[in-house]
């Protein structure tokens, strides 16, 4: 496992190398830093959230270095941006993404994730009906969980 983690560490490390240097942006050790971090990270999460995990990390990253490098990070398509309500974005690491859909519980703003191979047939479908290719999709429920008081309150 650790060298499956070590390799996927060792890739997207030179796929950001690349974005970077294609976009003549500066190669960074605070760069590199963030993008370990994330990719240690199981799971989603927000900036906040990452700014204290570089700083209990002892890593000096600014917030704004944090904004800037995850803009980058976005665009060359190593991590992606969710948007779950409360008006706080969440991300989560994408190079071997295994393709997922989520459930926000609206009371507790807990974020699950499931996967329902359903799906795939609907994409397929789309893909024939229309002739395009989908390259990823996005589908997010909200709602409640169930529990003995809701039930009794709907009854």
């Amino acid at each position: 496992m650790k060298d499956t983690n070590d390799n996927i560490m060792q890739t997207v490390r030179t796929i950001f190398t690349e974005y970077l240097h294609d976009h003549d942006l500066r190669k960074t050790p605070e760069r590199f830093a963030i993008l370990q971090e994330i990719y240690t990270i199981n799971g989603h999460f927000d900036i906040e959230t990452l700014y204290n995990r570089m700083k209990d990390n002892k890593y000096r990253v600014s917030r704004a270095t944090l904004y800037n490098t995850m803009e980058l990070l976005l665009d060359c398509n190593l991590v992606i941006k969710h948007q779950f309500g409360h008006n706080r974005a969440q991300f989560e690491h994408s190079y071997k993404f295994r393709q997922h859909d989520h459930f926000v519980d609206l009371d507790t703003g807990q974020v699950l994730e499931y996967c329902d191979p359903r799906l795939q047939e609907i994409q397929k479908t789309i893909e024939e009906e229309f002739g395009v290719e989908i390259t990823h999709h996005s589908l997010i429920f909200y709602g409640h969980k169930k529990t003995e008081d809701r039930s009794k309150k709907t009854e």
